[in-house]
């Protein structure tokens, strides 16, 4: 039996061996120091006007209209097959059901279908469910002929605490499997829980796994019509700089890591953070995946579809995408409040675009709306949800056009 002493003396040395064990697995602070000029700005409110959208602009053939007003903050959508639509609302906990009864273009029938469920955001309707994410969980419920709901069970629990990004988006791809997107809990840390800043994928069983990590705050995604790759877009690092970090356009590949919080855009290293535990920034970027194509900094993609959906747009749009821009607040010159046009050629993006704008004035920095969810629809027409006056706008193309 060791002496009381010797005992203290082991048991000192081995305290200190773990310290410094933990202390080496932590990484190397960084080496070079940065510097950046951080704005930080947010755009006026000015409440809605239907005179106001006279201010949105769009390309030659296409038309803007307001579908429905008064909806509060109106977030994430899906559409049932008879044209009926699902509205969530994450700040009142509710699902909100659209309809246009007389075909007219607006929804003048609107009702809860759900409600008590806080923090409510992503939707998709699946084999006869809709299904509805929060922070913590995902619930279905059975769709009844009215679109009415069954009573909701919990299909995922445990997910991991949202923190700075809560918002939860979900879909569906052709194998039936779930993605559920979820974000950092903070702007830039080192996470304790494996599934924050990721894409998730689940089983129709339940079971889950992670598909893609590194992805900050990844809100809107979906799959290409013809190649079936996903894509999708990610926020970058706030308190950078006006211009840095772009907010990205992926590529989403199952098991990839996109680099947050070491490394951000096409493999560049954040200068500010510490080099990742067992190596350096320089050495893990060589094994992320960088971006391939860059939105402007701090404009907050939300919405993203693909347009195939939309019979009645341009041929040569059918395979293009649509991403809805939240808007700035981490920039002197505030950007975003739009909607970008993503140009595929041959399942590869080419170019990003303003597709609407006028959301915005940068004469007197004022701002009428922020484009969040977007949804195409069969019809032809782009539902884009303004969570900022609670309105919901009708996107169309005034002339058919030939599907290719």
């Amino acid at each position: 039996m060791l002496g009381l002493g010797r005992a203290r003396l082991i048991g000192t040395a081995l305290a200190m061996a773990l310290v410094m064990a933990v202390t080496a697995q932590r990484g190397l602070p960084p080496k070079e120091t940065f510097t950046g000029n951080v704005g930080s700005n947010y755009a006026q409110h000015e409440d809605f006007q239907e005179s106001m959208v006279s201010r949105i602009t769009l390309p030659a053939g296409f038309k803007i209209s307001v579908a429905a007003t008064g909806l509060g903050k109106p977030r994430m959508m899906a559409l049932l097959p008879d044209g009926g639509l699902y509205i969530s609302r994450r700040d009142v906990g509710d699902v909100l059901l659209l309809r246009d009864r007389d075909g007219d273009g607006k929804f003048e029938d609107l009702r809860t279908v759900h409600a008590k469920f806080p923090g409510v955001h992503g939707l998709a309707v699946h084999n006869g469910y809709l299904y509805m994410c929060a922070n913590r969980e995902l619930k279905r419920a059975r769709i009844n002929g009215d679109g009415s709901l069954q009573a909701a069970d919990t299909f995922v629990k445990n997910l991991p605490d949202g923190g700075q990004h809560p918002n939860r988006t979900i879909a569906f791809d052709k194998q039936g499997m779930l993605y559920i997107t979820v974000g950092s809990t903070c702007n830039d840390c080192v996470e304790s829980n494996a599934e924050n800043a990721t894409i998730l994928q689940v089983a129709p069983n339940g079971a889950r796994r992670i598909y893609a990590r590194g992805l900050r705050n990844t809100i809107g995604f979906d799959w290409h019509p013809q190649t079936g790759a996903l894509w999708g877009a990610d926020h970058g690092t706030d308190w950078r700089g006006d211009d840095i970090p772009n907010d990205e356009l992926n590529q989403i590949k199952d098991s990839a890591h996109y680099g947050w919080p070491w490394v951000w855009m096409d493999r560049k290293v954040d200068p500010t953070r510490e080099d990742p535990m067992g190596t350096t920034k320089d050495s893990f970027a060589l094994k992320t995946e960088g971006m391939v194509l860059p939105f402007p900094a701090h404009s907050a993609p939300i919405g993203f579809s693909f347009l195939m959906k939309a019979a009645t747009f341009p041929a040569d749009m059918q395979d293009d995408v649509l991403v809805a821009m939240h808007g700035s607040w981490n920039r002197t010159q505030p950007d975003g409040f739009s909607i970008k046009r993503i140009r595929f050629e041959n399942g590869q993006p080419q170019a990003i675009e303003d597709f609407a704008t006028g959301w915005y004035n940068k004469s007197n920095n004022s701002r009428f709306g922020r484009p969040c969810g977007l949804l195409v629809s069969p019809k032809g027409v782009v539902y884009v949800t303004d969570d900022a006056n609670g309105v919901l706008y009708a996107i169309t193309a005034t002339n058919s056009v030939t599907k290719k």
